[in-house]
């Protein structure tokens, strides 16, 4: 019988290092980790779908929501995949369900993965320092962003880490992606095992899956 693999899931705000945590974890955890994720989703969507599941808290594109439901679940349908036959995955993401209706993703995204061990890891960074790595990265400075650009870096501070349930949470700001990931190998290492997500399942496990017949036409068409 094949020993599942360990899954992490990094959530974060956008330049909170997730990113760089997923290759640290790559580098340095034992076994062979995947890495999968809401940049590797990205490049793989169509431009007239970006951007995807890194559609930002807000509400303010309800055309993509339906989309934004299918490729998580997508996402994490792979992630168990490759989970059951022993594969170890690392997921980097930033739920939030700041939408214009509720979609329940993060539940659903946790009920995918019933059965399979799963730390829920939170990346947390203060806004000072997302703002600095923003600069740094993209160019956007603080002083001198629109309304909409400062609105939505602080929907994504709140909004990202609004369910409050983790088995993990690591301050980017004060540590290293490599003293990060040697964090979560101490606590994979000796535990307890994560039960986060299995508390989040449990709250829809009534629910069915749901499907997406225009989100499929709209693809393929």
């Amino acid at each position: 019988m094949t020993v599942p693999g360990q899954i992490v899931i990094l959530n974060g705000v956008p330049r909170s290092g997730k990113s760089a945590i997923a290759k640290a974890i790559q580098d340095g955890l034992d076994g062979t980790w995947l890495s999968l994720g809401v940049d590797a989703s990205m490049r793989s969507t169509p431009e007239r779908f970006q951007p995807g599941i890194g559609l930002r808290p807000g509400g303010d594109r309800p055309d993509l929501e339906e989309l934004v439901t299918v490729l998580y679940a997508a996402l994490y349908e792979s992630v168990a995949a490759h989970a059951r036959i022993g594969v170890n995955v690392v997921v980097d993401v930033g739920h939030h369900e700041f939408y214009s209706k509720p979609l329940h993703i993060l539940r659903d995204s946790a009920r995918r993965l019933n059965g399979l061990p799963v730390l829920f890891v939170g990346v947390r960074c203060p806004i000072d320092a997302i703002w600095q790595r923003r600069e740094q990265t993209w160019g956007q400075k603080r002083e001198t962003a629109d309304e909409t650009l400062l609105a939505a870096v602080e929907r994504w501070q709140s909004a990202t880490h609004a369910h409050g349930a983790y088995d993990l949470e690591i301050d980017t700001s004060v540590l290293t992606p490599v003293q990060s990931a040697q964090i979560i190998s101490n606590r994979l290492a000796g535990g307890p095992p994560g039960t986060a997500l299995e508390r989040l399942a449990a709250l829809r496990a009534d629910a069915h899956s749901v499907t997406f017949p225009a989100v499929r036409d709209a693809l393929v068409s």
